[in-house]
């Protein structure tokens, strides 16, 4: 008898813990068009394969009357559980228990399935809702975030760690997301920053809004802090499901494969016209990567941040790989700031988790300007430069059109340790363009010229016929082959089985210095 009333006693705490801050601020949750903390689990993982941790767990704090309000779980619900039946370590805020803020023990429940993802090598995934640190709390709450900022820098490299922005998260709370490798944000309920707006005002006079000072839209657009941003937060579940099958669990493992129904030898003609005439004329990489990829499938990044370079992953033959491509439809594909600090996170991301790098390359160069050189131009492609010799995955790169200076060898040239290089018959790979190249080179001979701008004319045609095309480098070796359009994706495929068992590694040492 005894052991029954035990039973019904577990199951009646257990009740209680689920229901977090209780109905009522369950309703008020759902007003907002938000779902709770176990909800987003339920959505996130395989159904019934969550196991809650610290279920009982309730915050120590007596100030200000806290001993009354004890709440078991406090405000954050931690476990693991599946996605597509592999591993996967969660967190999820609960904002219905004194507006998700942090506490001691909520700092002590994230760290500790934190830990446990390092340990046994698997994703972590923070759900994020929370008002900041408790106030109430005071010192030993800033403690709890510094130390899930520490495991977040030690789990770098190790795990992936994702995090998606379900509501409010404010002041230090941004850290946390800020060191993961990806997050996801939701349209109008997510927010992100460091000062609020009541602060600016004070400070700086700015009248400024939650949504304009950190909304998805502005990290998405304007900062780069945010990675994908969702219609809904049943929408950002989702995605992230899908995300997580291009990954691997750990950084001793290779992302899976997935047998792909799309034909390893198929050959796309619309490629051999896909580069206008001109050289002058854009067109749109991600029609390229769609004519290439496996079931035309591309997992963008950062879509609306720094469009000229594109970024994402895609399958090709079954395999996972990260794609780098200048995009020509937006600034030419020039390389400025913000396209570097792009491509050279991700970058570094997919030589951490053994992801294969394809480069699609068509660069004129780096974007000029005063504000490009003082914003630090130099030390932003360095990044990418930086991040590309360091990278020991397989690395293969075609040069679609242009690859003029500087930029050619930044994009995963063959002289920073690139495996395969390929060049389409429409390459151009040179110092510069040839209209600049015969400014400099001719200068005197073109001033001197009764008919200047027929000789220019006639020495541009030259120099293109020269230098504007990929045998130069072909006959160096600089590139493996020339290959027909319509050949990429397998050419592409062959190559990175090729690769399959490559090994190469940097010299010993505690870490390299990037020019961050």
């Amino acid at each position: 008898m005894k052991n029954k009333t035990s039973i019904e006693q577990l199951r009646a705490l257990k009740a209680k813990a689920r229901l977090g801050g209780g109905s009522e601020r369950i309703s008020q949750q759902h007003e907002r068009g938000k779902l709770t903390a176990r909800e987003r689990i339920d959505l996130l993982l395989d159904k019934d394969s969550f196991h809650e941790l610290d279920m009982f767990v309730t915050h120590r704090a007596r100030d200000f009357g806290m001993e009354e309000k004890q709440v078991l779980g406090d405000s954050v619900v931690t476990g693991w559980g599946t996605v597509e039946g592999r591993l996967i370590y969660v967190y999820s805020q609960d904002f219905t228990v004194f507006g998700g803020s942090l506490s001691q023990v909520h700092s002590e429940k994230i760290c500790k399935i934190m830990d446990m993802a390092m340990k046994n090598g698997a994703p972590l995934i923070g759900l994020n809702d929370s008002g900041g640190a408790r106030i109430q709390e005071g010192v030993v709450s800033l403690g709890g975030y510094a130390d899930i900022f520490l495991r977040n820098t030690l789990a770098s490299g190790v795990v992936p760690q994702i995090s998606a922005i379900m509501g409010p998260c404010a002041g230090g709370a941004v850290y946390s997301p800020a060191l993961t490798d990806f997050i996801f944000m939701v349209k109008n309920s997510s927010y992100m920053f460091v000062t609020g707006p009541d602060v600016v005002k004070t400070v700086t006079h700015e009248d400024v809004s939650f949504e304009e000072l950190g909304g998805a839209s502005v990290h998405s657009k304007i900062s780069g802090v945010c990675h994908y941003v969702a219609e809904s937060e049943a929408d950002c579940l989702f995605l992230m499901r899908v995300f997580l099958g291009y990954l691997p669990q750990n950084n001793m493992e290779d992302p899976p494969f997935v047998e792909s129904n799309d034909d390893p030898l198929r050959s796309e003609t619309a490629l051999d016209t896909i580069v206008p005439d001109s050289a002058n004329k854009p067109y749109d990489v991600k029609d390229v990567i769609s004519l290439v990829v496996d079931e035309s499938d591309f997992f963008e990044i950062q879509t609306d941040y720094a469009a000229n370079i594109v970024v994402g992953f895609a399958r090709l033959g079954g395999h996972s790989v990260g794609i780098v491509a200048n995009q020509p439809a937006h600034l030419a594909g020039v390389i400025d700031i913000d396209a570097a600090d792009k491509a050279s996170r991700f970058v570094r991301f997919c030589d951490s988790f053994n992801v294969p790098l394809v480069t699609f390359v068509d660069v004129p160069g780096f974007l000029p300007g005063t504000a490009q050189e003082h914003g630090g131009i130099i030390r932003a492609g360095a990044k990418l430069l930086y991040a590309f010799c360091e990278a020991t995955v397989p690395k293969i790169t075609v040069i679609i059109r242009k690859a003029y200076g500087g930029a050619y060898d930044v994009m995963n040239s063959k002289h920073i340790r690139s495996d395969v290089n390929l060049a389409w018959p429409s390459a151009e790979i040179a110092v510069m363009g040839p209209e600049g190249a015969v400014s400099i080179i001719f200068r005197k001979e073109l001033a001197e010229s009764s008919d200047p701008d027929k000789r220019k004319e006639e020495l541009v045609k030259e120099y293109r016929d020269t230098f504007a095309n990929p045998y130069v480098a072909a006959g160096r070796g600089y590139i493996d082959d020339v290959i027909e359009p319509h050949e990429t994706r397998p050419r592409l495929i062959n190559a990175l089985e090729m690769l399959s068992n490559k090994r190469d590694t940097n010299p010993a040492k505690k870490h390299g210095n990037i020019p961050l």
